[in-house]
């Protein structure tokens, strides 16, 4: 009976943004891939789009009853579309930042995070039973300058010896660990699966759940609306909570399928 109440829209006069939505007959959302999340099927075979996020957007407008309307988006407008109205929500997934919230308020369902990552034959990597342990003045690790990651290995390795490098374009700096001129480096959850696939004989911490649980440089995700919409954004996080189990199912089937 909970889940059913979480479910219902609010009554016509509760919600502008629900009764804008419903008179238009169409819930307006932003589009832009994001992997693991949002993905554009560009074979022309089945859904446009897939993912998570596409989920959740497809069980709004199930319950209020009205079709789904994309509006391409870019890095650079998936945000201010919102408050220029142009769409009801962006699920092109966001990270959660303090810049962000000023702005747009989100409904999370997953969220991002850093693994290690090293070759399985380095007895120092090796050893390593934990990311605590690669904070040794014994362990090199290796960085992009200039990358997302560079900050948190200063502050979150102040022990080990650091190696920057200039960013090749790649995901993480593969080359420096498959060259023996680091012992581990940082790498996002998300390419961590795809790169173990690509490139073998390497090895990964946190090693539980090949690191997809990983709480390191930890970032919710999840869509976004435009702020000061207490009824819509109350309903919408309702509405998340009871899908919860099959965003995460759908999550591990993409991450699955990623090569």
């Amino acid at each position: 009976m909970a889940s059913a109440m979480a479910q219902e829209a609010p009554a016509p006069g509760v919600s502008p943004r629900i009764d804008a939505i419903r008179k238009a007959g169409e819930l307006r959302v932003g589009v832009l891939q994001n992997a693991p999340w949002l993905i554009e099927n560009t074979t022309g075979q089945g859904p446009a789009w897939s993912g998570p996020a596409w989920l959740l957007a497809n069980e709004y407008a199930r319950l209020l009853k009205v079709k789904l309307t994309l509006v391409p988006v870019s890095h650079e407008t998936k945000v201010p579309v919102l408050a220029a109205n142009q769409v009801d929500m962006t699920i092109s997934p966001l990270g959660e930042t303090p810049e962000r919230l000023k702005v747009v308020d989100f409904v999370l369902y997953s969220k991002t995070s850093v693994c290690m990552f090293g070759r399985a034959d380095n007895a120092k990597f090796a050893k390593a039973e934990s990311v605590d342990a690669l904070n040794s003045p014994d362990v090199t690790i290796a960085y992009f300058t200039g990358g997302a990651e560079e900050g948190w290995v200063k502050e979150r390795f102040p022990k080990a010896k650091l190696r920057a490098v200039a960013s090749s374009g790649a995901t993480a700096p593969v080359e420096e660990i498959m060259a023996r001129r680091a012992d581990a480096a940082p790498i996002n959850r998300v390419p961590w699966v795809g790169l173990q696939r690509k490139v073998k004989g390497l090895a990964v911490l946190p090693n539980a759940n090949n690191c997809q649980d990983s709480t390191e440089k930890a970032s919710p995700v999840g869509l976004a609306v435009d702020r000061n919409q207490p009824a819509y954004l109350e309903w919408l996080r309702a509405v998340e909570v009871t899908q919860q189990p099959k965003l995460d199912a759908d999550e591990k089937r993409v991450l699955s399928e990623m090569q």
